[in-house]
């Protein structure tokens, strides 16, 4: 009797899951949700944008990290912290010991005196991580050091929103339907910017990068938008993961190891069993 009853109740919820499916599945084809703005004219990260670090043999283009970092320094560390990044790491990247004293030097860093209770700030040392930043605007930008961690598209979309800013007056989508067209009540608020890789279209933070030549590259390399904006993009990578190189360095040898240990453990397995097998 039990039996027969736990069958009856488990039948009955499976026909209740399939039934409020099939309720919904048919709501969906007859009232399919509208369309919002964010999903006409969202973009997603530029598919396109490569770096060196991408890929199995992925390796740091160090001339590329040192000018990410400059962009970041003079462009972005006004408003961005990298609070898990020390001076001392910028070794990494090709800086010598006195390039990474000087640096740090530069930069006033808090600390704490546990013994009198007192805070003080003082230049930075190498052993000290980059400090926090003190923003007085409307809310708190995000640190930058695992943000190709925590955004979807990695490096693609740093670099997407850097240079996607745009004016929304003619804006088109992908099928070429004008935003403001479309959707009268979508005009970026005041105090906000237009940008189609953020999330929600507007985004608190003005246009960083405003034109070429806004950084004077130490290496003379041009600083188009494009030049900054991917520099950056690849510095926060390594930010991100810096054993990027060395996972990568003792992954292979490992996948050859296991492969070659295989092969022996099977040729044993042979060797052994193949008279057993016969009787």
């Amino acid at each position: 009797m039990v039996r027969i009853i736990s069958i009856a109740v488990g039948a009955f919820f499976a026909a209740a899951v399939l039934f409020a499916f099939g309720l919904g599945a048919y709501s969906f084809v007859t009232e399919p949700p509208a369309q919002t703005v964010e999903k006409a004219f969202h973009l997603h990260p530029k598919e396109d944008f490569h770096l060196a670090s991408d890929g199995a043999f992925g390796t740091f283009d160090r001339q590329q990290l040192q000018r990410g970092f400059q962009v970041y320094s003079e462009v972005c560390s006004n408003c961005h912290a990298l609070k898990y990044v020390a001076f001392r790491d910028l070794k990494e990247i090709g800086y010598n010991d006195d390039e990474v004293k000087a640096i740090a030097a530069k930069v006033q860093v808090p600390h704490y005196n546990p013994v009198t209770g007192e805070l003080k700030t003082t230049a930075g040392m190498p052993t000290d991580h980059f400090p926090p930043v003190v923003y007085g605007g409307r809310g708190s930008p995000p640190d930058l050091s695992l943000i190709t961690k925590a955004r979807h598209g990695g490096a693609a979309y740093v670099y997407s929103l850097l240079t996607g800013y745009a004016d929304q007056v003619g804006y088109k989508n992908e099928k070429g339907e004008e935003l403001l067209k479309k959707f009268p009540e979508a005009k970026t608020p005041d105090g906000l910017h237009f940008n189609p890789y953020f999330a929600n279209l507007n985004i608190a933070m003005p246009p960083p990068l405003t034109g070429d030549g806004q950084v004077s590259y130490k290496d003379g390399t041009k600083a188009t938008v494009d030049q900054m904006a991917t520099d950056v993009a690849a510095f926060l990578v390594w930010t991100a993961e810096p054993s990027l190189e060395k996972r990568h360095q003792t992954g292979w040898p490992v996948l050859a190891f296991l492969l070659f240990a295989s092969v022996l453990a099977y040729m044993c397995y042979r060797n052994i069993w193949a008279e057993k097998k016969g009787h």
